[in-house]
């Protein structure tokens, strides 16, 4: 598999990715995260043009996702809990599997991690697909924190440093 810059090539295929991926989310218990417009197509075209929707190739697009070093808003505040640390992070979003490659998501993530050795990310409560493919990817659940529109997500981070940070080295939570 690889990893590139989605381009507007990749519109077509793009479009249908997140459309799959929000039936799927529907179908396993999690209809309300990205409703049956998310993400909308302004975003995606403001992602491709600054260069942070990527794609991973695999005879044809295996994923998409939003990543981006760099510090994310929504993540200044976090309830219940800490981050692992206060270092640079990278942030991936949106991310959404063909479901044609086994293990696609998984290797957005961890090339992600490569990139700034410090990943968050967040996804809805009843994200139990997501919830399962992070903890299997050695992330931490670290809290809560809020979207711009109040919306509540929970948080996980991952540090590139070959070991998950315990209790005295970090201040994640680990009841979850």
């Amino acid at each position: 598999m690889e990893i590139r810059k989605a381009s507007m090539d990749d519109w077509e295929e793009i479009q249908k990715i997140y459309a799959s991926a929000r039936q799927f989310m529907a179908e396993h218990g999690n209809a309300g995260q990205w409703g049956t417009n998310y993400p909308q197509e302004e975003l995606l075209l403001d992602d491709i043009a600054q260069g942070k929707l990527y794609v991973c190739t695999e005879d044809g697009i295996a994923a998409v996702f939003y990543f981006a070093a760099g510090e994310d808003p929504t993540y200044r505040r976090i309830e219940d809990g800490a981050w692992l640390n206060e270092e640079p992070y990278g942030v991936v979003h949106r991310i959404a599997s063909a479901r044609t490659v086994k293990g696609a998501a998984s290797f957005c993530i961890d090339w992600a991690l490569e990139q700034s050795g410090n990943i968050r990310i967040d996804t809805h409560e009843d994200n139990i697909p997501m919830q399962d493919m992070l903890r299997k990817n050695g992330f931490r659940y670290c809290g809560r924190i809020y979207l711009e529109n109040g919306e509540p997500r929970i948080a996980y981070q991952k540090t590139g440093n070959g070991r998950q940070i315990g209790r005295k080295e970090g201040r994640c939570n680990d009841n979850r």
